[in-house]
């Protein structure tokens, strides 16, 4: 059977949602909105960079730009990450290698963020771009996670069936998501407690405890 292993990037491949969060409220300090937090981010993780500035104004009734806020907060971003590198998150290295080598396995990226701010996080990690057969971003869809149309492009793409697909996710609005595209779904307690998770199949606190003959076993 030929299957796939399909890894988010905020939260999955890096630990980036603290820095995302920080990047986020100095855009929103600039505009004198100093009433935003970082944890007013938790419930639009994984729902793409539009999204997650705009779910904060809606709370505070803050009117913002939001292709202007999006790209300061990128600037923002990258200020931290200079300073703080982020490394691959456990066990991610150890599958993206396996899927690689393996003959009946095809991996992928499918995030909801943009290129231009995802690419340089994926590969500061020390993974490569070209080893995976497919990498869909935010700007090759227009329907944000929880909608599944990320997914289903993501499978389409690989020429893989929905329910051969292994997708790894740490947001329950990407959680949301897989589900709906008919595929099975890891959950790494990364970003979110694990009460929040729970449409997943499996929830993890490291993809270090998951190894390819467990997914394997998951799509029987």
């Amino acid at each position: 059977m030929q299957w796939a292993m399909i890894f988010d990037v905020d939260g999955v491949v890096a630990d980036t949602e603290v820095l995302n969060a920080r990047a986020s409220v100095m855009m929103f300090a600039e505009l004198h909105a100093t009433q935003v937090q970082p944890e007013d981010f938790r419930e639009f993780v994984g729902t793409g960079d539009e999204r997650y500035v705009e779910g904060v104004a809606e709370k505070y009734d803050l009117t913002i730009y939001t292709e202007a806020a999006v790209e300061r907060r990128k600037e923002n971003f990258f200020k931290l990450l200079a300073n703080e590198p982020l490394p691959a998150m456990p066990g991610v290295t150890e599958l993206v290698q396996v899927g690689r080598d393996a003959t009946d396995c095809r991996i992928a990226i499918a995030t909801s963020g943009n290129q231009d701010k995802q690419f340089p996080v994926i590969e500061g990690t020390g993974l490569k771009l070209e080893w995976f057969d497919v990498v869909i971003t935010g700007e090759d869809v227009s329907r944000k996670k929880p909608d599944p149309q990320i997914y289903l492009v993501t499978a389409e793409c690989l020429g893989i069936a929905p329910a051969c697909c292994v997708v790894f996710e740490d947001a329950p609005a990407g959680v949301a998501a897989a589900k709906a595209a008919g595929m099975t779904c890891v959950a790494v307690t990364s970003s979110v407690g694990a009460d929040e998770l729970q449409q997943a199949d499996l929830i993890v606190d490291s993809l270090a405890e998951v190894d390819t003959d467990l997914l394997r076993q998951m799509l029987d």
